[in-house]
């Protein structure tokens, strides 16, 4: 396609229009920056919803994958391969946990939480087959199939794709009180995120995640955490419930796992929790795969030095400072988050989040809208300081205009 407009019109021709992406047309990409087909650059401040928390093209993960695939790509779960092993050696060890079942995307690792907790509540806790109980928060957001969407509370993903799937009680993010009353006998899981992604970047009340850790130990119900989006560095940590000092009985992982390279993901937990699966019960055909496995491997060792979270830490809080000043300047009404991760609340008046993001993009920064007021900045955290500056003086410039 030889401009935008063409690339963008083909696309709106032949492609179901399940997004709404801002008119820009990638070509490459490296480090936080992309290049379209016309030759613009764009500082990226989105990162692909934290799968690219190390780059576009991060030099260590091509490597890896460009090895892998001169040797073998795919042997599905029926045979074994020679990376897998060390996959699940390796991650169980960044995570403090014995086991991983690995998948593909997000969406799938949550869904193996919610038969890994249910298969644990009927042979384990003992709750009578068909009544286990899932507890999950309002505004959530976990993915979209037919299950998790049963679980929603944003019409736009939800509306219209009933029946729905039963066994989920929804209580307020952050609110300890309505989540202990809504536990039950039959209650096998709480699944939240530690920090809500598509809801706005919401962080909950300090000593929440504590609070539900206790909760969780006393009622003999699992504590899956959700850090598809912010896990493996994000906000300064490898895992946000570290900010807690929290453990959850059940990580659930992937976007950033596969470095942007591979769709990867994983439930992690202790042998009392996966050893429930027996062969047959579950399984993906490209879940664990060699690729995937030796990208992950990758991740998982950029990781376990630190530098990573280190940077997100000290990065984050500069994103912090400056984004505060622009509270009660008359634009922007709140800003929340952690780490290299903000979500950041236009005030009326000033444009929506899409027009603030479709003025930000004219500018040559990409951030993403969500909830009609709000934008998310989620830069790789490979960034410099000096670009993050430029896209912060670009936010400024937009809004105030």
């Amino acid at each position: 396609m030889s401009t935008t407009a063409d690339a963008m019109r083909s696309a709106e021709a032949h492609s179901a229009h399940n997004y709404h992406p801002l008119p820009v047309v990638v070509a490459s990409a490296e480090g936080a920056w992309m290049t379209d087909i016309e030759g613009r650059r764009f500082l990226d401040m989105l990162a692909g919803y934290s799968a690219l928390n190390f780059g576009h093209g991060n030099r260590r993960l091509i490597d890896a994958a460009k090895a892998q695939l001169e040797r073998v790509t795919l042997t599905s779960r029926a045979f074994q391969h020679d990376r897998f092993a060390d996959f699940c050696t390796e991650l169980a060890a960044l995570c403090g946990k014995e086991m991983v079942l690995p998948m593909n995307t997000g969406a799938e690792a949550v869904e193996t939480a919610v038969k890994t907790a249910r298969k644990w509540g009927y042979e384990v806790k003992g709750v009578p087959d068909g009544h286990a109980k899932i507890v999950v928060a309002a505004d959530n957001f976990h993915g979209r199939t037919t299950t998790i969407v049963s679980f929603s509370t944003d019409h736009e993903a939800r509306d219209h794709f009933g029946p729905y799937t039963p066994g989920f009680e929804i209580v307020p993010y952050g609110d300890l009180t309505a989540l202990a009353a809504a536990v039950t006998t039959n209650t096998v899981a709480v699944l939240l995120e530690p920090i809500q992604g598509e809801a706005g970047v919401l962080v909950p009340p300090a000593g929440y995640l504590q609070g539900v850790r206790k909760l969780t130990r006393e009622r003999n119900v699992l504590f899956m955490a959700d850090e598809i989006q912010s896990g493996l560095g994000r906000t300064g940590k490898t895992f946000a419930c570290e900010h807690e000092d929290v453990v959850p009985d059940v990580y659930v992982l992937g976007k950033a796992l596969g470095g942007g390279v591979v769709p990867v993901s994983a439930v992690v937990a202790d042998r009392d929790v996966l050893g429930v699966f027996r062969p047959g019960e579950h399984g993906s055909t490209f879940g664990g795969n060699p690729l995937a496995c030796a990208v992950a491997l990758e991740v998982i060792a950029m990781l376990r030095g630190g530098e990573y979270q280190q940077r997100a830490a000290e990065l984050g809080d500069h994103l912090h400072r400056e984004l505060s000043v622009l509270v009660g300047g008359g634009a922007v009404t709140a800003v929340r988050g952690r780490g290299l991760w903000a979500g950041v609340d236009i005030a009326p008046g000033h444009g929506t989040g899409r027009e603030v993001s479709e003025r930000l993009m004219e500018r040559g920064v990409l951030v993403k809208d969500t909830h009609g007021a709000t934008i998310r900045i989620a830069p790789p955290l490979v960034i410099s300081k000096e670009d993050l500056d430029w896209g912060l003086d670009q936010l400024r410039a937009v809004l105030a205009g």
